[in-house]
């Protein structure tokens, strides 16, 4: 049993964290390359992303419960490095366990065990903020019981493992381990069709979470069509598949295998590809996102037939999340995804924000000379949003950038970091 005096302590901690909470952009990270998106080095990832999710932790090699995590581009103690950067200017880093390639299981206790025991390692030579839940497959199914009883052991037993990995963080640390989750749309609103196999599979998980849980942002991609709160079904890649899924997830809906209660509108996120290469089925463009987007925190009209029972929207919705921030940077320089985000929910960038320096660059966005509120007695490097360098120079008071090309780049004065964005 554990100790009454802790549970209390982290129950307040989580209390007070939660009120606190404003929106957040959530991105995931490739751990590899690929031609398709490139490899982007994770202190470069675009400060519009306040919480970023490092993809990911998987089952070892002829396991499906022993986790692993090896860095896929760079050291340890290089990726270990710039984790501290993001998290230096308050952006969060956690790492999400899974992914579609990576079937994990916890079909006894010994399993659930060895699996608290990897993840605890990984996390705390990363020195991550938190862990993310991205089980899709055979991973997570029901064969009886109920959303508030499940009976199956592999979930019960993710249950009392997240439980456990976040009460020895508390414990070691005196702080909340940050727990997401982004399951496919079968696993959560398809539990109106059926509970049973991997329908409603992840409702039991957040309904015995929910208040440990800081973010759901279900995949509203790769997924056939499902019924919204208004008993029609609606299909992914449109402003009403937006909206309806993600108000089933705030207002609750009954399953044969009881009702799911729903989560506050602070606890949702959604979650959308970044562009048409990110996903196979399932993404809109930004102008059908910021319709839905809109109407949903209550600041734009109906975009399609969809009519949310609350009619007022839900202005203190989470955020968003994306698979993933590679794709936003290889499909459009100026990291659409993230830009259609800033101009709903406004600007979020934690680097400006977090900083406390002398030196500031003026204007920005720009077409020709950036000045400087203090001459930069520091070399200036100039990378893009994969990390490339562009140039290296030691100015004054003024920078050239006439010879960039439209888009974001990231300008370094020493330690600092600016978002820079050029324009013609």
């Amino acid at each position: 049993m554990k100790p009454l005096l802790s549970l209390l302590i982290l129950t307040t901690l989580l209390s007070t964290e939660s009120k606190s909470q404003s929106h957040d952009l959530i991105g995931y990270w490739h751990n590899w390359y690929s031609a398709a998106s490139p490899y982007i080095e994770l202190d470069q990832v675009d400060s519009r992303y306040s919480i970023v999710a490092v993809s990911f932790a998987e089952a070892a090699v002829g396991s499906d419960y022993q986790m692993v995590f090896i860095p896929g581009m760079v050291s340890s103690s290089v990726l270990q490095q710039q984790i501290q950067s993001l998290k230096q200017q308050g952006q969060k880093v956690i790492i999400s366990m899974g992914g579609a390639n990576s079937p994990i299981s916890l079909d006894n206790v010994v399993e659930r065990d060895t699996f608290v025991a990897s993840m605890e390692r990984i996390i705390n030579d990363y020195d991550f903020d938190g862990i993310d839940i991205d089980f899709e497959g055979s991973s997570l199914s029901t064969t009886g019981g109920t959303i508030s009883t499940p009976t199956d052991q592999k979930i019960i037993n993710l249950i009392d493992a997240i439980k456990t990995l976040q009460q020895n963080y508390f414990n070691q640390h005196q702080k909340h381990l940050m727990l997401t989750m982004a399951p496919e749309t079968a696993f959560v609103q398809g539990g109106q069709s059926t509970f049973g196999g991997i329908w409603g599979a992840y409702l039991p998980v957040i309904e015995a979470l929910r208040d440990s849980l800081d973010i759901l942002s279900v995949q509203l991609y790769n997924s056939g069509s499902m019924y919204g709160l208004d008993g029609n079904t609606y299909s992914q890649g449109t402003a009403d598949f937006i909206v309806a899924m993600t108000e089933a997830t705030i207002h609750g809906f009954m399953t044969s295998g009881g009702s799911f209660t729903g989560l506050p509108e602070s606890k949702i996120a959604v979650g959308l590809p970044a562009c048409q290469g990110a996903a196979g089925g399932g993404y809109a463009d930004s102008a059908t996102v910021a319709s839905a987007m809109r109407y949903l925190i209550g600041q734009g009209p109906q975009p399609g037939n969809y009519h949310l029972l609350n009619s007022s929207g839900y202005p203190n919705l989470r955020g968003m999340m994306t698979w993933s921030i590679n794709w936003d940077a290889a499909c459009s320089v100026f990291l659409e995804y993230a830009a259609n985000y800033e101009s709903i929910f406004g600007s979020t960038s934690v680097i400006e924000e977090h900083q406390t320096t002398e030196k500031s660059i003026y204007p920005n966005p720009a077409n020709h000379i950036i000045n400087f509120t203090k001459d930069p007695n520091d070399l200036i490097l100039i990378t893009d949003v994969t990390g490339k360098t562009i140039s290296v120079s030691s100015p004054n008071s003024v920078l050239d950038i006439s010879f960039l090309a439209q888009g974001s780049y990231f300008l370094k004065i020493g330690s600092e970091t600016f978002r820079l964005v050029k324009i013609e």
